[in-house]
């Protein structure tokens, strides 16, 4: 009880003293570094050399819709590195599958890997695990934007927010990780269990994108550019934890057990193969093609709260609007607009393009503030031609199956890829979500690859998961419209093998309806910036 008054009392001092309003320990001394010069002196970069010999220019990628391939190619990185690992992530669990990867991440700080963490304060691990991994002489961990407060209290952690929003709701979206400056790996998945297909309870259906050759690069740029910038500080400038030589002797010997613990399941068997990663790496399973990074710089929003110009009116992805002819594909899981999104998606259907949208129904939502703020835009997105699909909690045996986005036997379904498919040519595929937080308050990463081959792959499971069985497809109900209220919808979608139209959203439950309703008498599209998205 003593400790967590002191702690208060600190927090108090620091908040009405003023020195929160820059992240603590900017004055700490940071070690200089920057990614592996010669990633052909490595076993990675030797291979992916070998297979991009014949596409000059190119860079490999391949699409990991399943989240079990994506902790798989995680581990399988980090476990093949020689040279350097890079990590970047906005949410990094303390769980089973968190615990795979910072296992294959100390034991490649013991075969002599120079390891560089960089975690988002907002959902970084547990304070003594961070400072366990800083304490290899091999792993330096980062914290992006922390708060001054270093506890646990989700109240404390709120006061502190409430003092110093400007700053602290800024935060770093990007996921990264990139081994020996030969390959990478990048998308919408933040580590942990509900991202890998490993919650029996829930589960995100997403992307992750694996990279080889000339682009890996300057993914490796972006993550120098963050690991420099006065945002991030160390650890040790924070005072994380109980940070000694037996803590992280303690943390290998909780990993040792958990290993154990997993000898004999499917993700230990599956990693054993040493797939997805060596065929890959040999080139076999990459499409090969041109490609952009958008990367947000770590100084987009500063302090003062600055608003900079955002990714869909400057860079490749404006660029492919402006060449966009005949269809956009949109695949979001948290959809807010705003006016930028409007006006972005306005000027494409002025030029007759057709936008079909994937989103989240409201009963396979994990943020209810988010659905709240895409319901004030619903009717004003269908009334522009926008076509909506909002995926059920639920996707039928052949949907998730087919799309490799969930499951088979999963819980709760709920999409978190981000994603855009331009006239089938061009995909995107990121950090963005298509929402105010993303577009001016997050900094975010992605990668525009010119390929036709990718788009089909992506459009695929975009129809699959828009089949009735899978989505709600939202319409207009004009025979219920009174002009006088918020328009009527409608939600089509099959049940027991029939096409049925609902005339009231489907939930989980009322209270889950009562919330959202009550979200919508608030101004979301101030408030939609402060949740928490993943």
């Amino acid at each position: 009880m003593v400790s967590r008054s002191l702690a208060f009392v600190a927090l108090l001092v620091a908040l009405l003293g003023g020195c929160a309003s820059l992240p603590p320990g900017l004055d700490f001394p940071k070690s200089p570094s920057s990614a592996l010069d010669q990633a052909s002196a490595t076993r990675l970069g030797r291979s992916v050399e070998a297979a991009g010999r014949e596409h000059a220019g190119k860079s490999g990628f391949r699409l990991l819709p399943s989240g079990v391939d994506g902790l798989l190619a995680r581990v399988q990185m980090a476990d093949a590195a020689e040279r350097t690992l890079d990590v970047q992530y906005y949410i990094y669990r303390d769980d089973d599958t968190s615990k795979l990867l910072s296992d294959a991440i100390v034991r490649a700080a013991d075969r002599g890997v120079r390891v560089r963490v960089l975690l988002d304060d907002h959902g970084a691990i547990h304070a003594n695990l961070s400072a366990a991994l800083d304490e290899h002489p091999k792993i330096e961990v980062r914290v992006f934007n922390p708060f001054a407060y270093r506890g646990e209290s989700r109240l404390l952690r709120f006061i502190e927010l409430a003092f110093h929003a400007p700053r602290l709701k800024y935060r770093m979206h990007n996921k990264l990780l990139v081994a020996d400056n030969a390959v990478a790996l990048l998308g919408g998945r933040n580590v942990g269990n509900e991202y890998f297909q490993a919650n029996p309870e829930f589960d995100f259906g997403d992307y992750d994108v694996f990279v080889a050759g000339r682009i890996v690069r300057e993914l490796s740029g972006t993550f120098d550019e963050y690991w420099k910038s006065d945002m991030s500080i160390p650890v040790g400038a924070l005072g994380e934890g109980r940070a000694s030589a037996s803590m992280l002797e303690e943390f290998r010997r909780t990993l040792q057990e958990h290993r154990q613990w997993m000898k004999g399941t499917d993700y230990m068997r599956q990693l054993a193969t040493g797939e997805p990663l060596a065929g890959m790496i040999s080139g076999r399973r990459l499409v090969w093609s041109h490609a952009d990074v958008v990367c947000d710089s770590p100084d987009k929003a500063k302090a003062e709260g600055r608003e900079t110009l955002n990714w869909l009116n400057h860079g490749a992805v404006a660029r492919a609007r402006e060449a966009t002819r005949s269809e956009l594909l949109l695949v979001s899981p948290y959809l807010v607009p705003g006016d930028d999104g409007m006006l972005f998606l306005t000027d494409l259907r002025n030029r007759n393009v057709r936008i079909r949208v994937l989103t989240n129904s409201l009963e396979a939502t994990d943020v209810a503030a988010a659905h709240a703020g895409y319901a004030r835009y619903r009717p004003g997105l269908l009334e522009n031609g926008v076509e909506l699909y909002e995926a059920r909690a639920r996707l039928n045996e052949s949907g998730g199956s087919g799309t490799a986005l969930a499951s088979k036997g999963s819980g709760r379904f709920s999409l978190h890829a981000k994603v855009f498919v331009f006239d089938r040519q061009k995909v995107f595929i990121g950090s963005m979500n298509f929402d105010r937080r993303s577009l001016v308050m997050n900094t975010e990463l992605g990668v525009m690859i010119h390929s036709p081959e990718l788009a089909r792959q992506v459009a695929k499971q975009f129809e699959a998961i828009a089949e009735p069985a899978n989505s709600y497809a939202v319409i207009r109900d004009h025979n219920g419209d009174t002009g006088f209220e918020r328009p009527r919808l409608l939600w089509r979608t099959e049940k027991d093998g029939e096409i049925v139209e609902l005339d009231v959203e489907p939930t989980r439950s009322a209270w889950q309806r009562l919330t959202v309703d009550a979200l919508l008498v608030l101004p979301l599209d101030v408030l939609v910036g402060e949740s928490d998205y993943q």
